[in-house]
């Protein structure tokens, strides 16, 4: 029986359950190409207090929740604070809105009812859902994963919001080396996919690809025989910011889902 991916070199932009990952692909008749562009995501729970706790005293007149780890690790640490109900309270306070369908879950868990929620699971349907919504001298809790979502924070901040963000966990950049090795391997179209399984990842690829003056050619790489894979919509959407048109992504926002997806398509496209 014929493999969608037999021959193919399919990079891992990932640094989670690379060995699973690897696995599938190598299941699919591909070669697994580790490059992690994200380095280890750490809790940054000394830092998180003081912005914890302040909310719990100050409250806010909304909070806004982008992932289901994020919600799950704040109130961790408010337990350890001894304030989980505390904050439990603070958030039902307020107006409510989520992200995506995992922000959306661990909301359910508090019985949380949010009032808003993007209709696709991104920062930018986050956007379009408030528009008409009045920030005026509100105060808004953001919690973040890793980066500073900088167009909902303009948004909100445009719209006269006080913004309080909060991010759990952080991102250290991921090895220089290695995201130089990749540009180089982009560039000689040595690669047949690359997956990207966070927004993260697009973005420490085309940093630095833009500081070092790469970037043009990684585009065209992307257009022509290299194929960029994105595990979801909020990854999609990165990579559409960074100029890459042509995307592969899977129906359901899983890393099995995505290799089994583009060896279908490898296998529709008939080569």
């Amino acid at each position: 029986m014929e493999k969608g991916l037999s021959g193919k070199r399919i990079v891992v932009g990932g640094s989670r359950k690379l060995e699973e990952i690897s696995t599938l692909i190598e299941k699919q008749g591909g070669i697994p190409v580790v490059r992690s562009l994200q380095g280890t995501v750490f809790l940054a729970e000394k830092e998180v207090e003081p912005d914890l706790v302040e909310f719990i005293e100050q409250g806010a007149d909304w909070v806004i929740f982008t992932t289901g780890i994020g919600i799950e690790t704040l109130l961790n640490i408010a337990a350890k604070l001894g304030l989980e109900e505390s904050f439990i309270d603070k958030i039902r306070t307020a107006k409510v809105a989520s992200r995506g369908y995992k922000s959306l879950a661990a909301l359910k868990k508090l019985q949380i009812e949010p009032v808003v929620t993007a209709d696709d699971g991104t920062t930018k349907g986050l956007v379009r859902a408030f528009e008409g919504i009045d920030f005026t001298g509100k105060r808004v809790m953001l919690q973040l994963h890793g980066e500073t979502a900088p167009a909902l924070t303009q948004f909100l901040e445009e719209q006269g919001a006080a913004v309080q963000k909060i991010l759990p966990y952080q991102h250290i950049e991921p090895e220089e080396k290695t995201v130089k090795t990749l540009c180089e391997e982009l560039i000689k179209n040595e690669c047949d996919a690359v997956c990207f399984t966070t927004a993260v990842q697009v973005r420490s690829l085309f940093n630095y690809a833009k500081h070092h003056h790469y970037d043009h050619e990684l585009i065209e790489a992307f257009k022509g025989p290299t194929l960029a894979v994105a595990v979801g919509k909020v990854t999609l959407e990165a990579l559409k910011e960074e100029g890459i048109d042509r995307v592969l992504a899977p129906e359901n926002e899983r890393m099995g889902a995505m290799i089994i997806t583009l060896a279908n398509y490898y296998l529709k496209a008939g080569s």
